[in-house]
């Protein structure tokens, strides 16, 4: 949720039991954006949403569900979701007699859950906030362009949320899937390709940019990598690639940002940068 700053009550004549609060700024939640963003920075998002989740069914004044979960209930602050407006927020578990009490529709599908001794619907509140989630943002930001080794794994959370398994919990979202996935993502091995490039130290290429999909940067290709070899083999993948530029930027994950370029006709000195040049005879 938001970090408060501050709170202000005010009690008059004129404005009756009013409170005003001072939270950070965050910017709005645009869909369409995020998905030409890079998958990293996506998955980065899911795991905020997960770390909600795991909170609002474990918050301390008990679980908690967000009547009105639609994206515009959310902001982005420092490329992770918060929520903004909690005035539909509920702790009330839905009371029942039996099974058929804890019915749950959405617009494409609808769960029983179990009613328990005491009377309540197992879990109805987590179980709502997952499903919203899977619905308006994991069926959308985790598949898109995602790596392909992970793939296997970001279908099984998917699953997980979208059809309320075994493992449709916020507990086992936040505590073995994403761990999983980030291990995975930065850890990537990859084999060293046969094309030579010479190494050229403390040194930049300033324009020589083209675009590629998805990028960190809007007038170049700046893509994040584990290590040379990966670099290698991304630049190995586009016909326009002649060079490469090793930056001292990392990502949230820990991956190296590097410039692709398709040229190499003029190299400046740059003390935190390393150029790798494409060897042709």
């Amino acid at each position: 949720c938001f970090q408060l700053y501050g709170y202000c009550y005010q009690d008059s004549n004129d404005i009756p039991d009013t409170l005003t609060t001072i939270t950070e700024l965050g910017s709005p939640l645009e869909m369409i954006q995020l998905l030409q963003t890079s998958w990293e920075d996506r998955f980065r998002i899911c795991l905020s949403l997960v770390r909600l989740l795991h909170y609002l069914a474990h918050s301390p004044l008990g679980s908690v569900t967000l009547l009105d979960f639609r994206p515009r209930q959310f902001v982005i602050v420092d490329g992770e979701l918060k929520v903004t407006d909690l005035d539909d927020a509920s702790i009330e578990e839905s009371s029942c007699t039996s099974n058929s009490d804890c019915f749950m529709e959405f617009p494409a599908r609808n769960f029983t859950l179990p009613c328990s001794v005491e009377g309540r619907c197992q879990s109805m509140n987590e179980k709502r906030n997952l499903y919203n989630a899977y619905r308006f943002f994991f069926t959308y930001l985790l598949p898109h362009s995602a790596p392909s080794s992970l793939r296997p794994l970001l279908d099984k959370i998917v699953n997980a949320t979208g059809n309320h398994n075994k493992h449709g919990n916020a507990k086992y979202l936040l505590f073995y899937p994403s761990a999983s996935v980030n291990s995975e993502f930065t850890q990537k091995c990859v084999k060293s390709a046969n094309t030579q490039y010479r190494r050229v130290p403390e040194a930049f290429i300033p324009d020589e940019n083209y675009r590629c999909w998805p990028s960190y940067h809007h007038k170049g290709c700046l893509l994040s990598v584990f290590d040379v070899n990966e670099a290698i083999e991304i630049c190995d993948s586009y016909s326009q690639c002649k060079a490469f530029v090793l930056t001292n930027q990392t990502t949230w994950t820990g991956r190296q940002l590097v410039f692709f370029k398709m040229a190499s006709n003029h190299i400046v000195p740059d003390p935190d940068k390393i150029t790798y040049v494409k060897v042709t005879d």
